[in-house]
């Protein structure tokens, strides 16, 4: 592009802001726009914590995309002077009965060479007795994964776009008609005015479908999900902090997955099945007592010493699920200056610095997605 262009990014969560970073960093004009603030409970990006694994099974682009975004949060933990990425590890526990996703997922690893060695249950209860390992077999550990601050890196990714010359504001945009000519008139937002731009790019999590009911519609379902945080009894507290315990994943049944107590928020737990359709805007965020049920049996089993420990804090946040699990990156089918992003569906924080630096090349270049992440991938559904 010979001149300057604008571009209006909506939503400023994981996806979202980073886009507009990196697409300011390559000399665009760039404004963002959220209705809620970057980071904020009901958003995907809000809470605290967010795993950051490449263990991902066989085949598939979340493995080297992990290993980018490893690159790009260190990068800009030195820029910022600040620690995002708290690399605890991350443990992937094994059952011999079921284990093609752990073993499909090491060749991967070994080719994006992200560190990691595989451990006997013997060596892991040596490691970490405070996990019952019953039932696990082996297990793969990656000791420069971790888990990120959530809510604290969005707010870092928009307070450094905004000191770098982007244009922040906070403020919601109108459902529209789908089919208006946006290029005309450009997006309408909540106090009337409209922001018109060159490209809109829209990450608005699990709001796309209601923006986009004919192009989106029903591809992202907002899913409610339920996370626990258990408070260690004071003698054995410790051991169930990052600093003696990594982030755990466990597929023997449900899949559970874990963040050693971090800030002192308590040990957290939740289970990654997919739940009920959630309303993000107006859902009341109450765990559900058959989750919490569920899940106490859960940790009584797995980590012994939390028997009896309490319930200090609960959050419900919503996965963005697509029909398979891969993100929708793409142009709108009849607006190519119309580019939709999301889809997160679940695991999609951790690659935010990569995603956003892929956006801003797709736009600034003129490319075209790989197929897996386009929409034409659902026209047989």
């Amino acid at each position: 592009m010979n001149i300057v262009p604008h571009i209006a990014v909506v939503g400023a969560g994981a996806f979202g802001g980073w886009t507009a970073l990196h697409l300011l960093e390559r000399g665009a004009r760039v404004t963002l726009i959220d209705a809620w603030g970057p980071g904020n409970s009901r958003s995907s990006s809000g809470g605290e914590t967010r795993v950051m694994r490449g263990t991902y099974g066989p085949d598939q682009p979340y493995t080297d995309l992990a290993a980018r975004a490893l690159k790009l949060w260190a990068r800009y933990e030195r820029k910022w002077k600040r620690q995002f990425l708290h690399r605890s590890g991350v443990l992937w526990m094994a059952s011999a009965r079921d284990d093609a996703f752990e073993r499909g997922s090491i060749e991967m690893l070994r080719s994006a060479k992200i560190r990691h060695e595989s451990l006997s249950a013997a060596q892991m209860k040596r490691k970490w007795p405070q996990i019952n390992f019953k039932g696990i077999e082996w297990g793969i550990f990656e000791p420069e994964c971790g888990y990120l601050d959530a809510r604290a890196s969005c707010a870092a990714v928009v307070e450094a776009f905004a000191a770098a010359g982007g244009q922040y504001r906070q403020i919601g945009v109108l459902r529209r008609k789908e089919a208006a000519p946006i290029q005309n008139r450009g997006i309408v937002l909540s106090d009337g005015t409209c922001l018109s731009a060159d490209f809109y790019v829209f990450a608005c999590g699990p709001w796309m479908g209601r923006l986009f009911p004919k192009a989106v519609r029903d591809l992202i379902r907002p899913t409610k999900q339920d996370v626990f945080f258990f408070g260690p009894p004071a003698r054995d507290s410790i051991y169930f902090t990052d600093l003696h315990l990594p982030v755990w994943a466990d597929h023997r049944d449900h899949f559970y997955y874990g963040i050693p107590g971090n800030d002192r928020r308590g040990f957290k737990i939740a289970d990654d099945t997919r739940g009920p359709d959630f309303d993000p805007t107006d859902g009341e965020r109450v765990i559900s007592p058959e989750n919490l049920r569920r899940v106490r049996k859960y940790v009584e089993f797995r980590f012994p010493a939390l028997r009896d420990a309490p319930l200090i804090e609960t959050r419900v946040c919503q996965y963005e699920q697509t029909p398979d699990s891969h993100f929708i990156i793409d142009r709108h089918p009849e607006n190519e200056a119309v580019w939709l992003l999301g889809g997160g569906s679940g695991h999609g924080f951790k690659h935010g610095p990569a995603i956003g630096e892929m956006m801003a090349e797709l736009i600034l270049k003129g490319r075209h997605p790989a197929p897996i992440w386009r929409l034409e991938r659902f026209k047989k559904r």
